[in-house]
C-alpha cells in the first residue's frame, strides 16, 4: 500500500493528427516535437499556477531518436516553459508503454518526497516516414533479432498470429464478431471527443464497412484488416502528479483530481514467445496486482482504459480482466458490454483504434481520459460513474504483452 496519496490533475491533450483527421496531409509540413512539447505541457501548467509550482518533469517518449533524429528530450521542457529551466527532467522508455512509464516515475517521486507536484508527459511524432519503415522502427518493441524472420508489417503480424490461435480454438466467426463490435465502439467513442483522430470520421454503416474489408495476407496481414489497428499518429498529452501538499500548491481542489488506489508494473523476457498467444499473460498480473493494491475487484470499477494496439488485445483484455471466461471475450464485446453504456464502458474517448496512438503518449492520455470521465469533465463523451463503482482503470502495454503499466484511480474527494 502506498505510504503517500497521490493525486492526478489538469490532464491535457493535443489533437491526435494523422490519417483520418481533416487538417492532415502527408504532402504537407506537419508540426514536430517542439509544437507538441509546448502545447501539451502549456496545456497543463494553466491549469496549475504556471511552472513555478513544478518540482519536476517526466517524458516518456520511444523513438524519437529514428523518427525524428533527436535524442534528449529532457532539454526540451524549457522550451514549454523557461520556468522549467534549472529543475530536474528524465526521458523514460518502454516501447508503447513509454507514457505509463511517466506516469509512474512521477508518482515514484511524489512518494520518495522528493517532488509534490510532478508534470508528467508523454509525447510521439511518428508520421515522418513511410509506413512499412515505420513498421520496421515500431519493431523495435519486440526483440529485433526476430525482425529477418517476422512479418514485413513486425506488430500487425505479431498480433495477428494471436487473431489465428483465437480463431483455431474459438473459431474465426466467434472472434471476429467481438472484434469487429470493438471497431465499432472505438470509432462511436471518438466521434465525441474533439481531439481524437476518427472524430471527423462519418462512416454511415461502421460494420458493413469492417465486413467488407477482410484479411487478406497477400496485401497485409493474415488474420487482420487495417480496422483491426491503432493509428499512426503524432500527438502528446501531459498531466500533473500531486501529493496534498503539491495539490494546495497549485490551488486545486480534491473534487478536481483523482486518487492513485493503485498500481502495478510488470513486465516479461521480451526474448520468449508469449506462452499462449490467446492469453495476455502480463496484462492480467498487471491488473491483478493493481486492483490488489488498491483492495478493490474488477466489479467496482465503472470505466477502463486499455491498450488496445489491435481489437484482439481489447478482446483479449476483458478476459484478462476477468470480465469474462478464457474464450468467451469475443462475445463479451460483440454483446456490447465494453461499449459506453454496456456493462464495463472501455476506451471511452476511442482508445487506440479511434483516438490514436501518438505511441509514447499513450498511457498519459489514457490518464488525461480517466481524470476527465471521474471529474466529469469528458465533455461529449462523459458516461455515467456511479457511486457503487467509483473507480476508474488505465492499462498501458508495451510490445506484445512485454511491459504493462496499470493504474487503479478513484474520485478525489
Amino acid at each position: 500500500m502506498m505510504r503517500r496519496k497521490i493525486y492526478l490533475t489538469a490532464g491535457f491533450n493535443t489533437v491526435s493528427l494523422g490519417t483520418g483527421r481533416k487538417e492532415f496531409n502527408p504532402k504537407k509540413p506537419r508540426p514536430g516535437l517542439e509544437h507538441y512539447f509546448k502545447e501539451a505541457g502549456q496545456g497543463t501548467l494553466k491549469q496549475i499556477g504556471g511552472a513555478k509550482n513544478v518540482d519536476e518533469t517526466v517524458i516518456g517518449n520511444f523513438m524519437a531518436a529514428r523518427f525524428n533524429n533527436q535524442a534528449h528530450l529532457t532539454g526540451f521542457a524549457p522550451l514549454i516553459d523557461e520556468g522549467l529551466q534549472w529543475k530536474p527532467a528524465v526521458r523514460v522508455e518502454g516501447a508503447c508503454g513509454s507514457g505509463g512509464l511517466s506516469l509512474l516515475t512521477g508518482m515514484r517521486s511524489v512518494l520518495a518526497e522528493t517532488a509534490d507536484v510532478v508534470l508528467s508527459m508523454g509525447i510521439e511524432v511518428q508520421n515522418t516516414v513511410k509506413a512499412i519503415y515505420g513498421a520496421d522502427i515500431l519493431a523495435g518493441a519486440g526483440w529485433y533479432q526476430n525482425r529477418k524472420t517476422g512479418h514485413a508489417y513486425f506488430f500487425p503480424g505479431q498480433f495477428s498470429d494471436r487473431a489465428g490461435a483465437c480463431y483455431e480454438k474459438y473459431g474465426k466467426e466467434k472472434v471476429r464478431a467481438g472484434m469487429k463490435q470493438w471497431f465499432i465502439n472505438a470509432i462511436e467513442n471518438a466521434r465525441l471527443d474533439p481531439t481524437a483522430q476518427e472524430y471527423h470520421n462519418k462512416t454511415a454503416d461502421l460494420g458493413a464497412l469492417y465486413d467488407k474489408l477482410q484479411p487478406n495476407g497477400a496485401a497485409f496481414v493474415d488474420h487482420l484488416n487495417v480496422l483491426d489497428c491503432s493509428k499512426v499518429s503524432d500527438g502528446a498529452s501531459a498531466i500533473a502528479i500531486c501529493s496534498e501538499e503539491g495539490l494546495k500548491r497549485i490551488g486545486v481542489d480534491k473534487k478536481d483530481a483523482v486518487e492513485v488506489a493503485g498500481y502495478g508494473h510488470v513486465i516479461r523476457n521480451i526474448t520468449n514467445d508469449p506462452t499462449d498467444p490467446t492469453e495476455l499473460e502480463t496484462i492480467k498480473r498487471a491488473a491483478h496486482n493493481a486492483l490488489k493494491d488498491a483492495g478493490i475487484t474488477i466489479d467496482q470499477v465503472g470505466t477502463v482504459e486499455t491498450h488496445d494496439c489491435f481489437s484482439i488485445a481489447g478482446v483479449l483484455t476483458c478476459e484478462a480482466l476477468g470480465l469474462a471466461k478464457k474464450g468467451e471475450g469475443a462475445d463479451y464485446v460483440a454483446a456490447s458490454n465494453t461499449a459506453r453504456k454496456g456493462a464495463m464502458p472501455m476506451n471511452t474517448t476511442g482508445g487506440l483504434i479511434g483516438w490514436g496512438h501518438p505511441t509514447g503518449a499513450t498511457g498519459v492520455h489514457q490518464a488525461v481520459t480517466i481524470w476527465q470521465q471521474l471529474t466529469g469533465k469528458a465533455g461529449d463523451a462523459q458516461i455515467e460513474i456511479s457511486n457503487d463503482r467509483p473507480y476508474g482503470m488505465t492499462i498501458n502495454m508495451g510490445g506484445d504483452d512485454v511491459t504493462v503499466v496499470a493504474i487503479v484511480y478513484k474520485r478525489g474527494a
